[in-house]
């Protein structure tokens, strides 16, 4: 255990300054901090002090209040706000968790007036009191994400709490965070490698419902054939098997694998002639779904597309044989690899009874079919005709039947039926025959 041993570097005090919140605790655990927080008696010049030991950045956050931030090399960042005379142990019992509320003298002397050590010590996450957490609810969801994140366990007291707060804030009795807010815990949560846990955590303590509720229309939702979970549960091990498997997913990806059923619920249906149910379009209202809720979470527009993309193209059939793998990497070609990744998650997360070796066997060949074709043709080739070709060989205006025959063209020459501006002009020829 690093815990209260071989503890990192600290960068230099600003004259002083004391080190408080999550870079202490950090700190204490042995691990380096990625972000500082500071309480000096001058922001300003405390932060063009630090930017100019350490080569960073130096800004106002909010110039009324004092708050200063700079931006060190290698993504670390520093933020210094106003020390005020006797106000450091008040501060700290005004945070969340006990084992954030700690401070940190240049001489090393650790400040705890909340008991945050032996929280540390024992693994434990507790928080400083339920009126803080009630102050402000996002803690609830900061409770979620720090178990996962620094592997603690949740208090139980703190436990409920949470979940009281997450039934005020459904109630209406608490107000709710702002989305960003949500957003950036939710961003973080599902960073770490065991996101799935978190997700299932969310859960358990009320906070889904306020976050992803169509997340949740597949809780008990039966579906059979290849899947032996549920609709919800099978989502979040799609989660844990992509993060398992690609632990460098990006957001987006990760956000499509937890969300790429989400449809299930409002398509779901019975075949009439089986009797068995069926989720037809469900890859279609995943992705108008998809994208409602992260805007709704206020995530970067190319994330929300991205996503969405990726939700909508689940369901493609992966080819047979090496021709169909050219033309699905020409016709996916933006959404690789990340598709193929999402789909073996899929796979991988159904272990029902249709889901026998033979079956996965063929599903990782026609994987890999995409891929050498992905290898093969890494990028698009140059174009063999523009549209001022098109339009001159068939005497037609700018319109789409310019841009339906580039696309077809573009498919030929992908598949190699095509490999000369010769050839392409005898093909858009032979289509109009």
């Amino acid at each position: 255990m690093a815990l209260l041993f071989r503890r990192p570097p600290l960068p230099p005090f600003p004259a002083g300054g004391l080190l408080v919140g999550g870079a202490v605790r950090d700190w204490l655990r042995g691990v380096a901090p990625r972000d500082y927080d500071w309480a000096v008696p001058d922001p300003a010049a405390a932060a063009r002090g630090l930017a100019a030991q350490l080569g960073g950045s130096p800004f106002a956050l909010d110039e009324e209040r004092g708050y200063w931030r700079v931006h060190a090399p290698g993504g670390v960042q520093h933020d210094l706000v106003p020390l005020l005379p006797g106000d450091v142990t008040a501060d700290l019992r005004r945070r969340d968790f006990t084992v954030n509320a700690l401070a940190l003298t240049p001489q090393r002397r650790v400040l705890d007036p909340c008991g945050g050590r032996a929280d540390l010590r024992a693994r434990r996450l507790r928080m400083v009191s339920e009126a803080n957490l009630r102050a402000d609810p996002l803690r609830a969801w900061r409770a979620a994400r720090f178990e996962v994140t620094l592997g603690f366990r949740l208090e139980e007291a703190t436990g409920r709490a949470a979940r009281q707060a997450a039934h005020d804030l459904a109630a209406g009795v608490l107000p709710r965070p702002a989305p960003e807010r949500v957003r950036d815990e939710m961003q973080a949560l599902l960073a770490h490698p065991d996101a799935a846990r978190g997700v299932l955590r969310l859960e358990d303590l009320g906070l889904l419902a306020l976050t992803l509720p169509e997340l949740r229309e597949g809780i008990g939702m039966v579906q059979g054939g290849f899947h032996h979970l549920d609709v919800f549960h099978h989502g979040v091990e799609a989660l844990h098997q992509l993060l398992a498997r690609f632990p460098d997913a990006d957001p987006a990806l990760r956000w499509a694998t937890l969300l790429h059923d989400v449809g299930k619920p409002r398509a779901r249906g019975v075949n009439p002639a089986t009797g068995r149910t069926t989720f037809y379009g469900h890859d279609r209202i995943g992705t108008e779904l998809t994208r409602e809720r992260l805007t709704r979470l206020r995530l970067p527009s190319a994330t929300v597309e991205r996503a969405a993309a990726l939700v909508r193209a689940h369901m493609a059939q992966l080819p047979a044989g090496e021709r169909e793998a050219r033309r699905f990497v020409h016709r996916r070609r933006p959404l690789l690899p990340d598709l193929l990744r999402l789909m073996l998650a899929d796979r991988e997360a159904s272990r029902g009874p249709d889901s026998h070796p033979a079956v996965r066997h063929a599903y990782m060949q026609a994987i890999d079919r995409v891929l050498a074709a992905l290898e093969e043709q890494p990028a698009p080739p140059p174009p063999l005709l523009t549209g001022r070709d098109v339009m001159a060989l068939l005497d037609l205006p700018p319109g789409p039947a310019v841009g339906e025959a580039l696309r077809a063209v573009a498919e030929a020459q992908a598949l190699g039926e095509v490999t000369s501006p010769e050839e392409a002009r005898a093909f858009v020829l032979s289509r109009q025959a």
